[in-house]
């Protein structure tokens, strides 16, 4: 693929650009094999491959340059503003805001935050679209100071954007590398995203975590919903549940009296799943905001299936020792990071991975989505 920015070394994040994108995939798929070589009677699935542009539903963007003439981007190495608008691997209705929001920068005088000088106020902006066009867009402050500059353009917002859904203020106060902060205002009286992922609409709230790539996201749940449909457990645990895309495609497929129960530290997150409880008038599947790790120590219980999505830390030692000593006779792990789920499966020794899966979740980058089926022997 071509692109200008990386052909004048704006922007490097796309390290395998210039790499067809067939050899991506196959690197990738021979990246997973090597990596969990020890586990030799593995069976690969077909990898799932992206879209090669286009494909990212949300984009996260440091403002900078000024008022008049703001850039929308990154910054470099040495601090410069890099504006990256014209970027092909966002989805159409996330590219097309860019101008509209550079227009309101100026409109309402929204001072970009210089890191260097520390000074001005508007540090990010967030967009996230879902399939159908919606938008969900959050201003990252400084302080409260640009709040009502804002609030007197959101007619002319909303005109400029009629798909406009969810806009949030975000105030990241601190002089700190965070894309934003804890403390979020919602302006609009809409408070969720609909994200139509497969045959379920997830509900994606300001500080809820939803992956990049919204049809390799569905090609991920698919497959985690085959293997529990598989298993047919009665009962499972979606640790790292997010918005609850694993636990609801999984109580889909379940006998009628399973339970599910899906366990998430985001209170942001487990309102959005529960929503989506509400709206389909589901029974036996429960959400609760807590500690993944902390929920599977201190319960008392073992679920028949566990299914995990841990951040890129992956679980832990700790984690992973409960697990091998749980007796659970199958776990479905999806990680970003495979070499941590590698470094937690040598604490499972009991537990063999007899399937996996690479996700092409973010195309041109050497990271990919991992989904593997583990069983115990």
């Amino acid at each position: 693929m071509q692109c200008h920015y990386y052909d004048a070394s704006l922007c490097r994040s796309c390290s395998l650009i210039l790499t067809p994108y067939a050899q991506q995939l196959e690197g990738k798929q021979n990246d997973a094999r090597k990596l969990m070589a020890p586990w030799p009677g593995i069976e690969w699935l077909a990898p799932v491959a992206s879209a090669e542009t286009g494909f990212r539903n949300k984009a996260k963007l440091v403002v900078g340059g000024s008022v008049q003439e703001p850039k929308l981007g990154i910054l470099s190495r040495d601090g410069a503003s890099v504006d990256l608008s014209d970027c092909q691997l966002y989805t159409a209705p996330v590219a097309d805001t860019f101008p509209v929001l550079k227009e309101l920068i100026s409109r309402a005088g929204l001072t970009p935050y210089s890191v260097a000088r520390r000074k001005g106020e508007l540090k990010n902006i967030l967009v996230t679209a879902s399939e159908a066009g919606e938008l969900l867009i959050r201003f990252v402050l400084r302080s409260k100071k640009l709040l009502v500059p804002i609030r007197r353009e959101l007619d002319w917002l909303h005109t400029q954007l009629p798909q406009l859904a969810v806009l949030s203020i975000n105030l990241l106060r601190e002089h700190i590398a965070l894309v934003e902060g804890d403390e979020e205002i919602i302006l609009s009286e809409r408070q969720t995203l609909p994200m139509q992922v497969n045959d379920l609409t997830l509900h994606l709230r300001p500080q809820s975590f939803f992956q990049t790539n919204t049809a390799v996201s569905a090609a991920l749940y698919r497959q985690g919903q085959e293997w529990v449909k598989e298993s047919q457990p009665n009962t499972l645990w979606d640790l790292y549940c997010g918005v609850g895309g694993f636990a609801l495609h999984a109580a889909q497929v379940m006998p009628e009296e399973a339970k599910v129960t899906g366990i998430e530290i985001s209170p942001e997150a487990i309102e959005s799943a529960r929503r989506a409880v509400a709206e389909y008038d589901l029974t036996g599947i429960e959400f609760s905001a807590q500690d993944a790790r902390a929920y599977a120590l201190e319960s008392g219980q073992v679920p028949d299936l566990l299914v995990l999505n841990p951040p890129r830390r992956g679980l832990g030692p700790e984690l992973s020792t409960w697990i091998e000593a749980s007796g659970i006779e199958r776990v479905i792990y999806s990680s970003c990071n495979l070499a941590t789920m590698v470094k937690d499966l040598h604490q499972m020794p009991s537990m063999q991975a007899v399937k996996g899966r690479v996700m092409d979740m973010f195309p041109h980058s050497s990271h990919y989505e991992t989904i593997v089926l583990l069983e115990r022997y």
